[in-house]
C-alpha cells in the first residue's frame, strides 16, 4: 500500500469524528424542515401553495405545549398539535374558496395572526410573552433501536432518535405512495395539473384542496410539536425562526417529489448544522446565521440556470433578447 493511501486511512477516523457529530445535528436540526416540507408538496401537487405553513408551525407548537400541560400526557399534546395545524389549514382553505380570498395573501395573514395570536395566548396563560416554562409541559420520547444500538457508527445517527424524526423519514415513502399510487393522489395531482379539465371530469376540486391544506396542515402540526415537545421542552414566541419558509424552499428544491424533499432538508439540515459549528472559529456569529438561509436561494438559482440552459438546448426558451 503506497504511502498516500495510508495517510488517506489514517486521516478516516479524524475525519468520522468531524463528520458524526454534523450529521448527528444535522438529522435533528432537518425534522421539523423534512415535516413542513412534505406539508407543502401535499399542497403544492394539489394547486395550492401553503405560504401559512410557517403560522401553523408556531400555533401548533403552542398547541402541544398547551395540550400536554394540562392533559399530563405527551401524546395528548401531540394530538392537539397536529389537530390545531389540520383546522389552520382547513381556514385557509375556507378563506380561499368560501371567502374568495387571495391565497397567498391569506397565507401570509395567518403567518402575521399566528405570531401575535400565540405570543398573547402565551401571555394570557402563563404572564409570560416568551416563553412558556411555567407550564408542566410534556416531552415526546426517544426510542433506541435493539439491534443498530449495538453497531457504533449508526447508534450514533440511526438510534436513540426522536419518535417524530423516526415519523418524518418514515412519511416519506407513505407520501410518495399516497400521491403516485393511491386513488386520492391521482386526483390530487390532476386538480393540481388543471383544475378546470379535473372538474369536467367529475373531481371536486374544492373538496380534493380543502384535504390537501388539511393534510399539509397536520404535518406542520407535527413539525411545531418537534420544535416545542422534542427539539426543545418549551414554548417560545416566534420559535420557528422562519423554518416554515425554509420547508417551501425544501419542496422547491426537491422538485415536488417526496424523495427529493427529504434530501434537499439534510441538505439544508446539514448548512444550519455547519453553522453552528462554525461559530467557534471566530467568524461573525450574524454571518453563519444567515447560511441556512442563502442554501435555498442559492440552490434554486442553480437549478433555475440549468433549467434554462437545457430549455435553450432544446429550442424551447429565446436566445435572443428582449431589446434584440
Amino acid at each position: 500500500m503506497s504511502a498516500a493511501a495510508t495517510g488517506a486511512l489514517a486521516l478516516l477516523p479524524q475525519l468520522a469524528a468531524q463528520l458524526l457529530p454534523l450529521l448527528d445535528a444535522a438529522l435533528r436540526v432537518c425534522t421539523p424542515v423534512l415535516l413542513a416540507g412534505l406539508g407543502a408538496l401535499i399542497a403544492q401537487r394539489a394547486g395550492v401553495v401553503n405560504l401559512g405553513i410557517e403560522g401553523m408551525m408556531l400555533a401548533s407548537a403552542l398547541a402541544g405545549v398547551v395540550g400536554s400541560a394540562y392533559s399530563g400526557s405527551a401524546w395528548a399534546g401531540l394530538l392537539a398539535a397536529v389537530a390545531c395545524g389540520a383546522l389552520l389549514g382547513l381556514l385557509l382553505a375556507g378563506a380561499v374558496h368560501l371567502l374568495r380570498a387571495d391565497l397567498i395573501l391569506s397565507g401570509v395573514a395567518l403567518n402575521l395572526a399566528a405570531a401575535a395570536g400565540t405570543t398573547m395566548a402565551l401571555f394570557l396563560l402563563t404572564g409570560d410573552k416568551g416563553i412558556s416554562t411555567s407550564l408542566a409541559s410534556q416531552v415526546l420520547p426517544k426510542i433506541d433501536l435493539p439491534l443498530i444500538d449495538a453497531i457504533p457508527v449508526l447508534s450514533v445517527l440511526l438510534s436513540g432518535r426522536h419518535v417524530l424524526t423516526y415519523a418524518a423519514f418514515g412519511a416519506v415513502p407513505l407520501v410518495a405512495l399516497l400521491l403516485r399510487r393511491s386513488r386520492y393522489g391521482l386526483r390530487l395531482r390532476a386538480v393540481g395539473h388543471d383544475p378546470h379539465a379535473a372538474a369536467i371530469a367529475g373531481i371536486g376540486v374544492m373538496r380534493v384542496q380543502c384535504i390537501a391544506l388539511a393534510l399539509s396542515g397536520g404535518f406542520a402540526g407535527l413539525a411545531g410539536a418537534y420544535l416545542s415537545m422534542g427539539y426543545v421542552s418549551w414554548f417560545a414566541a416566534n420559535m420557528t425562526a422562519g423554518r416554515g419558509y425554509m420547508a417551501i424552499a425544501a419542496e422547491v428544491m426537491g422538485r415536488g417529489t417526496a424523495l427529493g424533499t427529504c434530501v434537499s432538508a439534510m441538505l439544508l439540515g446539514v448548512a444550519e448544522s455547519a453553522a453552528v459549528q462554525l461559530q467557534g472559529a471566530g467568524l461573525p456569529s450574524e454571518l453563519l446565521q444567515t447560511i441556512p438561509y442563502v442554501v435555498p436561494v442559492a440552490a434554486l438559482c442553480l437549478y433555475a440556470r440549468r433549467a434554462r440552459r437545457l430549455a435553450r438546448a432544446a429550442g424551447i426558451y429565446p436566445t435572443e433578447s428582449l431589446e434584440s
